[in-house]
């Protein structure tokens, strides 16, 4: 999955351009309940304007409040110019580019500003690929890292008639070794499932329902 699968489009976003005085900015933040948004030259991204940055600005201005809010403009206080995300880019990057940062920029190989991805966005796809919003049992597994591991797998849970709603897996320590995590509908048959699994060279480590 790449990053232009889940990010905001453009046209959903929520914008300033770099001449706007920072009270049009305040009112903009105020009336969609957000701290942040990006700034824009054009189609260009120049950085983000944030409720801190504004408020730290001002303390630091010693300038009234109207003063500060209609002589700077977004450019003045605009940061993170140089941080942003390319809509080519590997999904799962977003996770640690995001760690420091409520929501970054998609921009293309010219800087055209493409739409956002926010940190909640971001959960909300893990979320999904772990199948946390629906109902089953997850079970968690080692397999020895042969080939046709997966496909065996596969065939154990057609043999049972098993519903996969996820699958991760994760690679370990040891080389040879890879964890699996694995959400199911529950079923009847599901202890003797995963008896199976044990039978087939699967070692379960724990299996829980939510």
């Amino acid at each position: 999955m790449f990053v232009k699968s889940v990010m905001i489009p453009k046209f959903k976003c929520i914008t300033a351009q770099v001449n706007e005085p920072l009270a049009e900015v305040m009112k903009r933040l105020d009336e969609h309940h957000i701290d942040g948004l990006p700034v824009l030259e054009g189609e260009k991204y120049q950085g983000v304007v944030t409720r801190h940055r504004i408020y730290e600005g001002f303390f630091n201005s010693g300038a009234t409040k109207e003063e500060y809010l209609g002589n700077t403009t977004a450019n003045d206080i605009a940061t993170f110019r140089d941080h942003y995300l390319h809509s080519d880019e590997i999904f799962e990057s977003t996770l640690l580019k995001l760690k420091d940062f409520p929501m970054l920029a998609v921009v293309d190989d010219q800087g055209n500003f493409l739409g956002g991805v926010s940190r909640y966005d971001v959960i909300e796809q893990f979320q999904s690929a772990f199948g946390f919003r629906r109902p089953g049992v997850r079970i968690a597994f080692t397999s020895v890292e042969t080939e046709g591991r997966i496909a065996r797998l596969a065939e154990i849970a057609h043999q049972f008639h098993e519903h996969i709603i996820s699958l991760v897996t994760f690679d370990e320590t040891d080389k040879l070794v890879r964890r699996i995590v694995m959400k199911v509908e529950k079923k009847d048959n599901i202890d003797k499932f995963i008896q199976k699994l044990e039978d087939s060279g699967f070692r379960v480590l724990d299996i829980h329902e939510d």
